[in-house]
């Protein structure tokens, strides 16, 4: 296989703290690999400034003007790190590339760790996931929510890799093949990890964020589990409708008692306490299973209004 045109995806969102650092050091990592014999000369970065209020833009443009290998487009306003993803996976397919990484633009994935991507590339991987070696970066509490994440996912049918984010290679193959998937709402590592292409696996440090803080929130990520679990499941419908089944068969069970204690004792049974709490219990898990429900039913809306996945307002080619 001859070297690869390799493209380095950036998503930004309010980076300006960073941003000029991160683009100088990827550069400078293009270099090297060229002078490596690993990439083409006609290799790039693709910048996705996702609606930034700072100075991002700017600093990107500037960049730009000073080295045209920096390629970027902008956000009329604030769609997500996965659109940006996305936007930047189409964008540099359409720029041209035989492979592209997309790596977070505070470089707290070893931007290292590229090279190794490229070798197994070269190799005849298509798609090649980065795995954090640990979560020492981590708060406590992100480490049980990740945890959590990653075994609802592979319990629920999305095999994805534990401690795998979005800093991965895909082969022009593979963009291709994204063009094939029309949904707004793509859930990306759900969608690499079932398209049925070899894959290989790279295992990479974190680094502490250069500067800035973290976009990421716990609602964000709640958000991205929701999209995740409804776009690739529908085991949990299937437990709603086995739970339902059960609730049922209790409440008939329950009544049969009370009838037969009527007839044969005369009696009716006491415990008015825990007739409250099984109706608050009940009533609970109808409403869990009533927002359950509305999630793939908003999923359902979402993707039948067809609205663009993003809009860009500038592209600097």
């Amino acid at each position: 296989m001859n070297k690869p045109t390799l493209a380095v995806i950036v998503p930004c969102f309010n980076e300006e703290l960073c941003v000029k650092t991160t683009v100088e050091t990827l550069l400078s990592l293009l270099d090297n690999l060229i002078k490596n014999g690993k990439i083409r000369k006609d290799s790039y970065l693709y910048l996705v400034d996702d609606g930034s209020k700072d100075r991002t833009w700017e600093i990107i443009e500037t960049l730009h003007n000073k080295d045209k290998r920096v390629k970027a487009a902008r956000f009329i306003r604030n769609f997500g790190n996965q659109k940006a993803l996305i936007a930047g996976l189409e964008g540099a397919r359409d720029l041209g590339c035989d492979c592209a990484v997309s790596i977070d633009a505070d470089l707290q994935q070893d931007e290292n760790a590229i090279e190794l991507f490229i070798d197994e590339f070269m190799k005849g991987a298509d798609i090649v996931s980065g795995i954090r070696n640990d979560r020492k970066t981590d708060t406590f509490f992100k480490k049980i929510t990740a945890m959590m994440f990653y075994k609802t996912m592979n319990i629920l049918g999305a095999k994805i890799p534990p401690n795998h984010s979005d800093y991965r290679l895909v082969s022009r193959k593979v963009l291709d093949i994204m063009q094939l998937y029309p949904e707004k709402y793509l859930f990306l590592r759900g969608f690499f990890n079932e398209v049925g292409l070899k894959n290989s696996f790279v295992h990479f440090d974190v680094k502490p964020r250069m500067a800035g803080e973290s976009k990421f929130n716990f609602v964000s990520l709640m958000v991205l589990a929701l999209n995740g679990i409804t776009s690739y499941s529908v085991v949990p419908l299937r437990f709603v409708a086995v739970l339902g089944f059960f609730m049922a068969l209790f409440g008939f069970l329950v009544g049969v008692e009370t009838v037969i204690e009527k007839i044969f004792w005369h009696n009716s049974p006491n415990g008015w306490a825990t007739t409250i709490i099984l109706l608050c219990v009940f009533g609970g898990i109808q409403l869990f299973c009533l927002g359950l429900i509305g999630e793939y039913v908003g999923q359902v809306y979402r993707e039948v209004k067809a609205r663009p996945r993003y809009v860009k307002d500038i592209e600097l080619k």
